[in-house]
């Protein structure tokens, strides 16, 4: 899990953040910010909260049933989650009553507040001015700590269990559902425990991705993109690799696009570092892929991860956002259309560095 010296640092740069802001306290009951901030990894059914005020003093609300889980903050309040194990269904409720109680002692009047189902209780009822602190949050959370690599890294050698798998079991007429319940079940073994969020990405055959259809058997001469994210202890991993069905075949315009595509990851890897543009990074590959293959890229060509699947920085021209040394990104140009029966996409995760980027995925990109 997270360490406790980390998120105790954490801490202490929200607080210098909210006493920059004017704000006398923030409140965050999302997961994934609890979770960062607090050490404290809250399953879905039991909701929790984290108050920090501007002069550094801190609250976390929890379930009673993680008692043995370290303290991060000044003080943690336990809330009794069930009744002889039926679970509560007014927990938010709870949660909300414990924040006020907290924000009244702490005399806070202008407090943030993240997008939490919880909050929206505690907003009905809270008397001061409340705004969003969300867009801090993001911008905190970008450049990754010790204790998050750890896990990241972890969660990468989980997509790498996958995809040997894959390259195992993929073959005309494997059944889409019966790949992702294999590579479902590596993930977890690979972790040796649950996952902490539902498998995602594209286990679908044939086709640009989607979730893994009833029924639906790979063809000879298709192309299988395989993209995971796998969750582990609230951190994802994120990579893509595309599969020739026909155990390593694969046709003339097959092999062109996944030679554009290749050329592509090493494009990024030669310019990525520190300071650049993301928003140039995508033009420079988007007329890579035109060069080479005559179209443009079909979708964005990454994005930040770590306790979401998507987070800054976004290599999109919709945003204008900037490398920054200790983020992970991940990187995922693709090609698709009829004529490679699907199409092909290639994601690794990056770490970037100020010599620029570590490639964390160790899975080869052939087909």
């Amino acid at each position: 899990m997270l360490n406790v010296h980390y998120s105790k640092a954490r801490i202490a740069r929200l607080a210098k953040v909210l006493a920059t802001r004017n704000f006398d306290a923030a409140v965050c009951g999302t997961a994934w910010h609890v979770h960062y901030f607090g050490a404290y990894l809250q399953r879905w059914f039991h909701p929790s909260a984290l108050i920090v005020s501007a002069d550094g003093r801190s609250c976390l609300i929890r379930s009673n049933r993680c008692t043995d889980l370290p303290a991060t903050t000044d003080q943690v309040i336990e809330y009794e989650a069930d009744h002889m194990f039926t679970l509560r269904q007014e927990q938010p409720q709870v949660v909300a009553d414990r924040v006020l109680e907290i924000l009244r002692r702490f005399g806070s009047r202008r407090v943030g507040f993240d997008a939490a189902a919880a909050n929206a209780d505690v907003l009905a009822r809270f008397e001061g001015q409340a705004e969003s602190v969300e867009p801090d949050l993001w911008q905190m959370r970008r450049v990754k700590d010790a204790d998050e690599l750890a896990i990241m890294r972890k969660a990468t050698q989980i997509c790498d269990a996958m995809f040997r798998v894959a390259r195992e079991i993929t073959r005309p007429g494997i059944d889409e559902i019966e790949l992702f319940s294999q590579l479902q079940s590596t993930a977890v073994m690979e972790a040796g425990e649950p996952l902490t969020a539902l498998l995602g990405n594209d286990y679908a055959c044939g086709c640009m991705g989607g979730l893994p259809r009833a029924g639906r058997k790979a063809d000879a001469g298709e192309l299988y993109i395989v993209d995971v994210g796998p969750a582990y202890r609230g951190y994802f991993g994120d990579a893509t690799r595309t599969l020739a069905v026909d155990r390593g075949r694969a046709t003339d315009a097959q092999m062109c696009a996944w030679e554009s595509l290749s050329e592509a990851l090493r494009i990024v890897e030669r310019i990525a570092r520190p300071g650049v543009r993301c928003r140039e990074i995508f033009e420079t590959i988007g007329a890579h892929v035109h060069r080479t293959h005559g179209v443009g890229l079909a979708h964005h060509l990454g994005h930040g991860i770590g306790a979401q699947p998507h987070e800054f920085p976004h290599l999109n021209p919709h945003w204008d956002d900037t490398l920054q040394e200790g983020e992970v990104i991940c990187i995922e140009p693709g090609i698709y259309s009829d004529e490679l029966r699907g199409g092909i996409r290639l994601e690794n995760e990056y770490l970037v560095t100020s010599k620029g980027l570590e490639n964390l995925i160790d899975s080869p990109l052939d087909l």
